[in-house]
Parts: C-alpha cells; structure tokens; sequence
C-alpha cells in the first residue's frame, strides 16, 4: 500500500524543555514536500522566541486548549478547532498562559524544520526544566531560521 498510517500513540517522540513533540511525518514520505508534528504545550513558561523562518511555511491547527500567538507586538488567542498559519518570513511565536494543557498539529512545507525538534531534545534543562534561549537560537539557525531580539 502507498498510502502511510502514523496511529494515535505512534511517531516519534521528541522536543525539549517543557514541550513534547510526536514527529508524524518527518518529509521522507512526501519527497520532503511537507513535515507534520503534534506538540503539547504546557501552561506557563518555556514557548520559542519569536522568530522567523525564511525557508519554510508553518501552520497550527489548535486540537486542545488555547494558545496566544504574537507576531511582532500583535497577540490573538486561538482555541480548539482554530488554525493558523505562519507564512516564511513571518514573526511569530506561541505560548500557553492559561490554566489546561495546549495540542496542537503542525504542518512545516517543506519540512526543513523536522530536524529542528530533534536537536531540541538533545538541548541541556536548566534546574526549572527550561531551554536557554540562546541555545534555541543556535538550533534555530541552522533551519534557515532567526530569533527576533
């Protein structure tokens, strides 16, 4: 059969600091054309820094919860059943200041940033569980990928 089947507890588990990553489809179905993740996001600290990726598109379809996102100085909340969509070169980054968990499933065209959440997951945790930030920044930019200071 050519069609491929990732089943609810299966994937790769991956991510860093305080938010887990399933890598769904990591580009080498889909000739690298497009890279699928689901990420649960826990309440409080520990969303990327805002960035940008000049190489790829991103989009997040919310499964659960609420997250903010801010582009620049502009913030929306988008709940479950919402989608949003990060052209390249777009700033933007996300987090969960509410009280419940946050799922969500990312779309990457084409998949460049697969490797990213691999790299995260080998990133040291400082004493609260955190990434430091300009450890992100390093990861990041080797994706074709800048952190907005």
């Amino acid at each position: 059969m050519s069609i491929r089947v990732v089943g609810p507890n299966e994937g790769e588990q991956t991510g860093g600091g305080p938010i887990r990553c399933r890598i769904i489809e990591d580009g080498s179905h889909t000739q690298h054309r497009l890279g699928l993740y689901e990420a649960v996001v826990p309440p409080g600290p520990g969303g990327p820094p805002q960035h940008v990726h000049h190489q790829h598109d991103e989009t997040f379809i919310v499964t659960e919860g609420t997250l903010r996102f801010t582009s620049g100085a502009d913030s929306v909340d988008a709940g479950a059943g919402s989608c949003v969509t990060v052209p390249a070169g777009t700033p933007h980054t996300f987090a969960n200041p509410f009280g419940e968990p946050a799922r969500f499933v990312g779309t990457l065209t084409p998949d460049l940033y697969v490797e990213y959440f691999r790299d995260l997951s080998r990133l040291p945790v400082d004493d609260r569980g955190q990434l430091n930030p300009a450890d992100i920044g390093r990861a990041m930019a080797k994706y074709a990928t800048e952190v907005i200071r």
